[in-house]
C-alpha cells in the first residue's frame, strides 16, 4: 500500500509541473489517503502481534495439531 501512495503521489507531483493541477492534486489526495490507511493497518497487525505474543505462544490457536483447544 505503500508503494501504491507513492506511485500516487509521484503521479500527482508530475501532472502538476504539467499544468493539470486539479487531477494532480485529486492523485496527492489519493496518495495522503493511502498513506494514512497503510499506517493504520501496520498499527493494527503490530498490536495484533505484540498481543499475541503476551499471551504466550506464537499468536496461533487456529485448531493446528499442537492446539489444546
Amino acid at each position: 500500500m505503500f508503494k501504491l501512495a507513492l506511485a500516487s503521489l509521484g503521479i500527482g507531483l508530475i501532472l502538476a509541473l504539467l499544468g493539470f493541477g486539479g487531477l494532480g492534486g485529486s492523485f496527492v489526495d489519493a496518495a495522503r489517503i493511502l498513506f494514512y490507511f497503510a499506517v493504520a493497518f501496520f498499527l493494527f497487525f503490530l498490536v495484533l502481534h505484540i498481543g499475541g505474543r503476551s499471551r504466550g505462544g506464537r499468536g496461533g490457536g487456529m485448531g493446528g495439531p499442537n492446539d489444546p483447544l
